[in-house]
Parts: structure tokens; C-alpha cells; sequence
């Protein structure tokens, strides 16, 4: 999930929406929203986050340093008018890179997948027969690129990243529909991981995705 913090509301929800066009979750808020939100937000939550991009607004330093307390999401600020020391300033508060605004959302995503790869979840970008690559490439799997439908390729790519930790099927809805959408029931993922573990039994002959009743899903490292 991506969150676009933006002081300009029609800015920020065209940013947003440019994601979903994409296949990825993303909620526009406001400066003072997202950091009352992420200083007292559930860990579990936060670390559904994978990309916070910030806009031109008056606490973007600060909230850039809130975040690396909080998460290891990519963290991306958007700036219309680029200045050395201003630039040299967000790399000191946690900023993970800078792009001119606007950016296409693909640049963004390629962006994102980048600093991923340098981080802690460089690790889990593969879990033997199982591989993904965060920036919407078809993942390989028994060797082969298997062609996913958006929701179940998110899907997959989180159950990578958090390969040999069970998790909850409302982990993984935050992760692929967003923390804050209502208006889609969550017992969809259910349908969503029935078809992946279905495709990946066919291709790998095996089910690498083990479930156990009120505890949830893990990839089970092969």
C-alpha cells in the first residue's frame, strides 16, 4: 500500500488514483492526518505500508523522520521545484529519494521496488522456486514468469515479503485493498489466495502456502 501525504487535496487524489490505475492500493491524507495517524497506529498496520510519498508541505521533514521510527517503507518526497540544499536537507531527515513532480506512477512503483531491494526486504524478494519483483514484472515461479491477476500478484509479493511468518487475512487485505477502504468486504482475500494457491499447485506441484484456522497464511520456504 502507498499513502500520498499532500497538502493539496486535488493533487494528492490524482496521485492516488494514478496508483490504482496500476493495481496498487493507495489512500491519499492529509499532513496532519498521516502523522497523528502513523504516531499512534497499530504496528501491524504501519507495516502494511510499503511507500509514504510526501509533497511539497511545511512538516516534510519531520514527518519523513516519523516514518523511519515507525517503518521501513520507501520513503519518496515529490518536488516541484528541486534547490541542492533543500534536497540535501530531506536526505538528512530519512527521505530514501527525490523525484520531480510530476512522476508517472510506474517510475514511482520502479522507484520504490529499488530501495526495497537495498533494504531488510532484499531478502525476501525470493524464496527458492518463488520470486518477485515489487514493480509490477510477472513473477518467476518454478523458473517460469506466471501471469497474475493484479490482486493475486499483490498478494503474492506479500506473502514473499513476509515468507515463514504466518499472517492474518486482515494483514493481507490492508497490504492489497488499503488500511482504510470499507466499501469492499474483507472475506474477498479468502477468494484471492483460493485461485493463487491453485495456480502455484499447478505450476510448482506442490501448495507453498499453508493455512491453519484462526491464525492465518504463511509461504512455507522450500
Amino acid at each position: 500500500m502507498i499513502i500520498v501525504v499532500n497538502d493539496t487535496a486535488a493533487e494528492g487524489s490524482g496521485i492516488a488514483s494514478s496508483f490504482q490505475q496500476e493495481g496498487v492500493s493507495a489512500t491519499e491524507l492529509s499532513p496532519c492526518d498521516f502523522g497523528g495517524w502513523v504516531a499512534a497506529a497499530d504496528d501491524r498496520d504501519v507495516g502494511a505500508i510499503d511507500a509514504v510519498l510526501i509533497g511539497e508541505c511545511d512538516q516534510r521533514n519531520e514527518l519523513a523522520k516519523l516514518i523511519k521510527k515507525r517503518t521501513a517503507a520507501a520513503i519518496i518526497a515529490l518536488d516541484e521545484s528541486r534547490s541542492l540544499d533543500k534536497t540535501l536537507d530531506l536526505f538528512a531527515a530519512g527521505v530514501d529519494d527525490v523525484v520531480d513532480s510530476p512522476c508517472h506512477a510506474r517510475e514511482i512503483l520502479a522507484r520504490v521496488a529499488a530501495i526495497l531491494r537495498r533494504s531488510k526486504l532484499e531478502e525476501a524478494s525470493g524464496t527458492g522456486d518463488i520470486r518477485v519483483f515489487r514493480d509490477g514484472r510477472e513473477p518467476i515461479v518454478g523458473g517460469e514468469p506466471m501471469l497474475l491477476p493484479r490482486r493475486e500478484l499483490r498478494i503474492l509479493e506479500y506473502f514473499v515479503a513476509n515468507a515463514g511468518r504466518r499472517v492474518t487475512k486482515a494483514q493481507i487485505f490492508n497490504s492489497v485493498y488499503g488500511l482504510f477502504e470499507v466499501d469492499i468486504d474483507e472475506n474477498v482475500i479468502e477468494s484471492h489466495i483460493s485461485k493463487l494457491r491453485k495456480r502455484l499447485r499447478a505450476r510448482l506441484g506442490r501448495d507453498p502456502i499453508d493455512s491453519k484456522r484462526h491464525l492465518g497464511y504463511m509461504l512455507v520456504r522450500n
